[in-house]
């Protein structure tokens, strides 16, 4: 017991739409007092059966876990699987509504870009202010504030107000601090793909290095298995909600690899997604001349900005077009297509258009300027062979054209 860094004991997280917090102050307090005392919410329900609602949605079931100290635990899963849920409970941003989590040290925690920066403050002062947050005495930052400030590379920003930053300065000087104070635990989200190549390896690196030279934890969400491989020794896969598999890193990417290997399907049908929207069903259709895309899902949380477009890459991964059914639909059709309920729809694709050759297509399902809802990992497969031409599409090269696209509102 004294090895462990995390002790989680069937957590579950249940999102009600529209309701905020537990519906009255007192509630709240008594809630918030038990989380102090590292008890068990009193408000919490055992043995309820889970069930979505019109007005509620699971993010986590049920979920036990051991973490051990000195642990790289790479978090796996698709959108919507409840990564990001559960970072935020281990972090304390959120509480669990069933169940408890135990926590051996300080965590520090890189889960959105910019959280925990003042904007008006300059990057040296945000990193006092992230130090004392985490509890940091001020003559320890003193002692770190060089190396965090090599290490996130901006130097010649340092004394700037963070408004000004992008989004990848955010994130190295997020990153930077978090990596450098004192804390037992560091959670990074997939926040760190907003950083170039370079910054990444980096920062694998380091979290590679204050895991096995100073014994501190790591827990780690990426899309990216290769990251995920280079850097973890654990894996955790979870599956809407739920904990499927746990052990070596390895065997869970294999696992997961294994379930998510589906190169040559034309079809899908499932739930992707998250709270807002969900992905229930998409299909190629693929007649002589035309393919046609029928695309089924569910708007649960409506009156958002959601986008929905469809990306279309050749063999070797290059982007070559785009469609989004917003370009070609009227105010009034795409306001019916954000409202709450089923919709079904349709788009036409001209085949001759693309040389010979393969393709797939995914699904930029998302919040405008916030966030993409259904997994890059979801891909539909296709592949012309154009006797009109007899091009090729490059595996080498951005084969970008311009269709005129057709959609059609199904319901």
């Amino acid at each position: 017991m004294n090895d462990l860094a995390v002790q989680i004991e069937h957590i579950s997280k249940k999102y009600d739409l529209g309701v905020i917090n537990t519906g009255t102050f007192f509630r709240d307090m008594q809630t918030l007092i038990a989380r102090k005392q590292g008890k068990p919410d009193p408000h919490a329900k055992i043995g309820d059966e889970y069930h979505d609602g019109q007005d509620s949605f699971w993010a986590l079931k049920d979920v036990s876990l051991d973490i051990r100290q000195g642990d790289r635990v790479g978090i796996i899963g698709r959108n919507g699987a409840g990564k990001s849920t559960l970072l935020k409970l281990i972090s304390r941003i959120s509480a669990p509504t069933e169940g408890c989590i135990r926590i051996n040290g300080r965590v520090a925690s890189l889960l959105e870009v910019g959280t925990g920066f003042h904007k008006e403050l300059t990057g040296r002062e945000n990193i006092y202010l992230n130090g004392s947050i985490l509890g940091m005495k001020k003559k320890i930052i003193d002692k770190k504030i060089d190396e965090i400030i090599d290490f996130s590379g901006i130097e010649r920003h340092i004394d700037t107000p963070v408004k000004r930053y992008s989004s990848g300065m955010y994130v190295r000087l997020g990153f930077a601090v978090a990596a450098h104070l004192d804390s037992e635990i560091l959670i990074a989200d997939e926040v760190l793909a907003v950083g170039d190549i370079k910054f990444q390896q980096k920062a694998i690196g380091k979290m590679n290095s204050i895991s096995s030279e100073q014994g501190r934890t790591v827990l780690f969400v990426s899309h990216n298995m290769q990251s995920v491989q280079a850097l973890c020794n654990k894996g955790v896969i979870l599956e809407k909600g739920r904990l499927t598999a746990s052990g070596d890193i390895e065997d869970c990417v294999r696992k997961y690899h294994s379930v998510e290997d589906e190169s040559n399907r034309s079809s899908w049908s499932g739930v992707e997604g998250d709270h807002n929207l969900s992905l229930l069903k998409a299909e190629l259709i693929q007649n002589t001349n035309i393919l046609e895309l029928v695309i089924t899902y569910e708007i649960h949380n409506p009156g958002l900005d959601y986008v929905f477009s469809i990306l279309f890459y050749n063999k070797n991964n290059h982007r070559i077009c785009f469609s989004s059914i917003s370009d070609v639909s009227t105010d009034e059709q795409y306001e019916k297509l954000k409202s709450k309920g089923l919709h079904s729809i349709k788009l036409l694709i001209d085949s001759t258009l693309f040389a010979t050759g393969e393709y797939h297509i995914e699904f930029d399902f998302a919040i405008h300027g916030y966030k993409r809802i259904v997994s890059p990992e979801l891909k539909l497969f296709f592949e012309v062979f154009n006797t009109s031409n007899h091009r090729h599409s490059s595996e080498n090269r951005l084969d970008a054209i311009e269709p005129s696209w057709k959609w059609k509102i199904i319901q």
